[in-house]
């Protein structure tokens, strides 16, 4: 069995104030010639398709002629939502475009039913775990704490179940969008933290033949069967050292794995340079990002005068420019969000605790205010899901 796995589309997002709906279709072009040319026998996409749960219409109809062009190429498509979707948006019409080979996976109730497909060496299950956002399916589930491990622990034991209720032999894969532990984040994923605790271990996965990763955007492989392909643009600067690719991956009839990197089109290249605006316009070695997108950080002591004019008249693609003076750590002019960079926002209000009232919150008053984000979270989870 030949799959491509993608995932983090991000359908409607702009990159700082580009639009990147151009290089989106370019890369779904991408998608489509390379199942065709590679002979592939299914796609997956392991959620966030769109960037926002009501997608602009531009977006959505980039998704249509998506679907179409998968369909009409006969390849099935496999795919979940993530947490940018909205699930039940995303989900409709779900039992008719599967008629199509197009097989939407929103609904957590449906973790363990799998989308069956077939080679010369048997059956393949594919199991879609859609984003389970802990405070709205810790019910459904019936667990006793809302957390990601949680959650996705239970909905791998119904994948199991059912798998072992199967022909021996069943190879499996399994689409999920989380965060697991050891994967490298980037600036521009949504905070999915969860009573602190983001991460789920490898080892959740565990009995199944390949697990197809989405929400982190840069490639990755955790293990030979467990790995992340990553977004296929870039959406921050963070991202600037990312290779941009999909997996294309091979199942043998024993279920032993082969995975190549097939790399996307990218429409310029990222380039984070820093220093005073003066040696940025001179140095030589600068020239390779003339052409790229650039974030500029300005390192000179005082603000200089006109720096964005100034330096896109040698970088005319700079879409970020950032002050920040060469100073000690505790030079009391150090900027608030220099400060507060790398500090979630649990760190961030003890900070502010320890500063009003000279001592740091104590146990039950870090879970009083762990409790208040999650619920926090979970209501603008909710939210969107009921828009």
């Amino acid at each position: 069995m030949r799959f491509l796995h993608t995932s983090d589309w991000h359908l409607g997002r702009s990159f700082h104030r580009v639009g990147m709906l151009g290089a989106q279709a370019e890369f779904i072009g991408h998608l489509v010639a390379t199942a065709r040319e590679r002979a592939v026998d299914a796609v997956v996409v392991s959620g966030d398709v769109y960037d926002r749960a009501v997608p602009p219409l531009a977006a959505v109809e980039l998704f249509d002629d998506a679907l179409h062009r998968l369909a009409d190429l006969g390849v099935p498509t496999v795919m979940i939502s993530g947490n940018h979707d909205s699930a039940r948006r995303l989900g409709v019409g779900a039992g008719l475009l599967g008629r199509a080979g197009i097989h939407l996976r929103t609904d957590p109730s449906a973790c363990g039913t799998p989308v069956m497909l077939s080679d010369a060496h048997g059956e393949v299950a594919f199991y879609g775990l859609p984003y389970l956002e802990p405070a709205l399916v810790k019910e459904r589930f019936q667990v006793p704490k809302a957390a990601h491990e949680t959650v996705l622990s239970a909905a791998m034991d119904q994948v199991r179940a059912d798998l072992a209720a199967r022909p021996a032999g069943t190879r499996s894969v399994v689409l999920a969008h989380a965060f697991v532990t050891g994967g490298r984040p980037s600036d521009s994923e949504r905070d999915i933290t969860v009573g602190g605790v983001a991460a789920v271990p490898a080892g959740v996965f565990d009995g199944v033949d390949y697990v197809a990763l989405g929400h982190l955007h840069g490639c990755q492989t955790l293990t030979e069967r467990v790995r992340y392909s990553g977004s296929p643009l870039p959406y921050s600067f963070s991202e600037a050292g990312h290779r941009k690719s999909m997996w294309l991956v091979d199942l043998d009839a024993a279920g032993a794995v082969t995975a190549e990197r097939v790399d996307c089109p990218v429409p310029r290249p990222l380039a984070r340079i820093r220093g005073p605006l003066d040696d940025l316009l001179a140095d030589p070695a600068l020239a390779a990002h003339e052409e790229a997108w650039v974030e500029a950080t300005l390192t000179d002591p005082v603000r200089p005068a006109d720096p964005m004019a100034r330096i896109t008249e040698r970088f005319p693609h700079t879409l970020s420019l950032v002050f920040d003076p060469d100073r000690a750590p505790d030079d009391p002019d150090v900027s608030y969000a220099r400060r507060l960079a790398g500090r979630d926002d649990q760190e961030i209000a003890e900070d502010f605790v320890a500063h009003v009232r000279g001592a740091g919150p104590d146990a039950r008053e870090r879970a009083v205010l762990r409790d208040a984000f999650d619920a926090v979270r979970a209501d603008d989870a909710a939210g969107e899901v009921a828009r």
